[in-house]
């Protein structure tokens, strides 16, 4: 759980960062492709081929491609359609995604996994919903895609890694993750960037250095480990924990209006789905016994 909580704190302000410095003002494809490839260079050194079959290669790379390539497409564009607080809103929908992918991927249902995933969703939406208008659907699904892709490849690494030794050297084998991401990342820049709205001062350049090397890099290999370590139900909850997490930064550092009763009763609707999912496992783990 350390491990999602700091990646947590860490992602907290992504949302601000690419809401306040880049949306709109550089070239979405572009920024994703600079965060792939930065990360993508701070594993290669460290890559050892050997270590995978030729399928689990593809399979680790299948999972950058879509949790990272295909999301961040997604993900970037959303922030033309919508303002901040909007995007973090639509994101409460992935615990629920990847409480239902994850019992599909290990051919299980568990009700419990569902029900915190959705308590989890219901503390999110008393944080953040103001009420939607119908204008903003089209944004609404471009975020779902982006949480469906999220939630995939989560829940993808988690069944992956169940089938590998679990002495397995993952920072020589996640370099295959971001080449992945990079095979959507580049043909996405070539065929739909704007080469005239490329980064034109440092501070969103050390944003984009930031998001890649830290964010993305760093970032996506703790958190991945982090999803192998937990159950689905603790994993799906902290998926939203970054609501809050992206507000309070939000509010602390640019100023940005928000209703801290409302932050304070959605963090604690969110917290007791995690207490009842380590409840629930509890239990079970001494029925078991």
């Amino acid at each position: 759980m350390s491990y999602l909580i700091s990646i947590t704190v860490l992602w907290a302000f992504s949302f601000s960062l690419i809401g306040v410095y880049l949306a709109g003002q550089v070239d979405s494809y572009f920024a994703v492709l600079v965060r792939v490839t930065l990360a993508m260079l701070v594993f290669l050194p460290f890559l050892r081929p050997s270590l995978l079959r030729g399928k689990q290669r593809l399979a680790l790379m299948a999972l950058g491609a879509i949790q990272l390539g295909v999301m961040y497409t997604f993900f970037y564009q959303s922030f033309l359609l919508l303002s901040v607080p909007e995007v973090l809103l639509f994101t409460i929908f992935t615990p629920v995604y990847i409480a239902l992918l994850d019992d599909l991927m290990f051919r299980r249902f568990t009700p419990v996994y569902l029900l915190t995933a959705l308590l989890a969703v219901v503390g999110a939406a008393v944080i953040r919903y103001d009420g939607i208008d119908s204008g903003f659907w089209l944004g609404f699904l471009v975020v779902q895609g982006a949480n469906m892709c999220f939630a995939l490849g989560q829940v993808g690494y988690r069944r992956l890694a169940a089938d590998l030794p679990p002495t397995l050297a993952w920072h020589n084998v996640f370099g295959w993750f971001f080449i992945g991401a990079m095979l959507v990342a580049l043909p996405a820049y070539l065929l739909f960037g704007n080469s005239d709205a490329l980064p034109s001062t440092p501070v969103q350049w050390g944003v984009l250095a930031w998001l890649g090397l830290m964010a993305s890099g760093v970032g996506y290999f703790v958190w991945n480990r982090g999803a192998t370590k937990v159950d689905a139900g603790a994993l799906a909850i902290m998926n939203n924990a970054l609501i809050p997490a992206g507000l309070l930064v939000n509010l602390l550092i640019w100023n940005r209006d928000a209703d801290i009763i409302r932050l304070l009763i959605g963090a604690l609707i969110m917290g007791a789905s995690l207490w009842l999912n380590h409840w629930w496992l509890s239990r079970r783990k001494t029925a078991i016994a």
